[in-house]
């Protein structure tokens, strides 16, 4: 059984570093500039930056540890290029099955601090019940591009400038978007990415005009029964882990669409930064 647990959080975490990468490839080349986008990859690592207004989303990386044991020098260096390029906020992910084991010791040990975890979660192929709402659910194309950037780029807390990225992912190879609509009107986003197999959902979002009005829930349910269509036997998501007295719209979604908590991703900050 923990043989099988570990495997799906190894997958997991590949195919979350490989939506990452993603975004960066669907990024226009002025946009880049904008943004400071940039991304390092060595053994297995995945370092992702935007300086100019990234927050976390962007300025976070994956992978440590994940193709052989991490070493003090090599959390230096991801520090040293954060420093280098202005960021002073991003986190580095400490994956369960990061070596050498716990990650969390040695990242602590190089001066970083523990900061909120992301609980992760996966389903298998049981549908999931698409709940009733007044909106209309639908996978959108290119026309619908900049309706979801705008929406999502703006839930997930990033500026203007890095709107076309995240439209960007319209249309890509393994990338399934999906928008609720009130009439003409957009209203809320969700997107399926597809990897060797298996399910990755992100930038779900809401228009706040469109609030409570079952937008996430109907996006996520469909998303879920789309990736079982496309032959996906594991599905997965994440979201910050449960903060008491704390709403968890989110959280509570993806229970109700039928995921199980796999567990909490530690992340680090920088010392000094806030929580």
């Amino acid at each position: 059984m923990k043989d099988r647990h570990d495997n799906i959080s190894l997958d997991l975490e590949l195919v979350e570093a490989k939506a990452l990468f993603e975004f960066h490839q669907a990024a226009p080349a002025p946009v880049r500039d904008a943004l400071g986008l940039r991304l390092t990859e060595w053994n297995g690592t995945l370092v992702s930056m935007a300086p100019n207004g990234g927050g976390i989303v962007l300025n976070r990386t994956v992978g440590l540890g994940s193709q052989g044991p991490a070493t003090l020098d090599e959390v230096a260096t991801i520090r040293r290029d954060y420093a280098s390029e202005g960021v002073a906020r991003y986190f580095i992910h400490a994956t369960p099955l990061g070596e050498p084991r716990p990650l969390s010791a040695l990242l602590e040990q190089a001066g970083l601090i523990k900061d909120r975890a992301w609980m992760k979660f996966a389903r298998g192929t049981e549908p999931a019940v698409e709940p009733a709402t007044d909106l209309e659910v639908r996978e959108i194309d290119a026309g619908f591009a900049r309706d979801f950037g705008r929406i999502a780029g703006t839930a997930f807390g990033l500026p203007e400038s890095a709107w076309g990225a995240v439209a960007g992912l319209v249309g890509r190879p393994g990338w399934h978007i999906y928008m609720s609509f009130d009439g003409k009107t957009p209203a809320g986003t969700g997107a399926l990415f597809v990897h060797r197999g298996i399910g990755w959902t992100d930038w779900g979002a809401t228009d706040p005009g469109f609030r409570n009005r079952g937008s996430q829930a109907a996006l996520l349910a469909r998303r879920v029964n789309a990736a079982i269509a496309l032959g996906c036997p594991l599905i997965g998501t994440c979201t910050g882990e449960a903060v008491a007295g704390e709403e968890q719209h989110s959280y509570r979604n993806i229970q109700r669409a039928g995921f199980a908590e796999i567990g909490l991703r530690d992340n680090y900050s920088p010392a000094g930064r806030p929580a």
